[in-house]
């Protein structure tokens, strides 16, 4: 599949271009093992100009054949190239940048490439119930890894302390695997899935 880049693109969001889109396909909790339970998820990648992507992920519960059973979650989020910003940049809050985008050129972009030839990330995630990730990672190609730095969970959130995130684009499709350190135990799996692109 030819990966085709929005030509309205802020430069700095090439890396990632091969996300944009909506994505919908199933899943299991856990490692996936005889007894694990089903879910679906449709994930949507979208931009709005600016220098960094907006993600929503919604699941469902679902039974062996894939018949929904019950919503399961949702959570959203911003993806972006992790860089220091600065005065062309907007915020905090509503405060303009002085230019958009701040990185104009395709050479811009290319100065960020890190030593393994990929690009170093940032993503913010927020789910229900006073949770909220803020992950660091590398995309290179088709290829992210993350991790968290740090986890914030509000005064009656439950236990939950890190997280790892990958994601790839196999033969079109995207894999993605989660695995969480919560409710007292280490990271282990947590879910995975296959999505197919539903809209680009």
């Amino acid at each position: 599949m030819a990966i085709e880049i929005p030509t309205d693109l802020t430069p700095e969001l090439v890396p990632l271009s091969w996300l944009l889109g909506t994505w919908s396909g199933a899943g299991r909790l856990g490692a996936g093992e005889a007894d694990s339970e089903f879910f679906t998820q449709t994930v949507t990648f979208s931009s709005n100009g600016l220098a960094y992507l907006q993600y929503t992920a919604e699941s469902w519960l679902t039974d062996e054949q894939g018949a929904i059973l019950r919503p399961l979650s949702v959570e959203t989020g911003f993806w972006q190239l992790d860089r220091t910003l600065n005065d062309a940049d907007g915020g905090p809050g509503l405060i303009p940048a002085e230019m958009v985008p701040a990185l104009r050129t395709a050479d811009d972009v290319e100065a960020l490439r890190n030593a393994d030839g990929g690009f170093e990330i940032m993503v913010n995630i927020v789910h229900p119930g006073g949770i909220s990730e803020l992950y660091y990672g590398t995309i290179k190609g088709p290829q992210i890894q993350l991790s968290t730095d740090a986890v914030m969970r509000g005064a009656g959130a439950k236990d939950y302390t890190a997280a790892t995130r990958i994601f790839g684009l196999v033969n079109n499709d995207l894999y993605w695997r989660w695995d969480v350190a919560a409710q007292g135990k280490s990271l282990a799996a947590h879910a995975s899935a296959v999505l197919h692109k539903v809209t680009s």
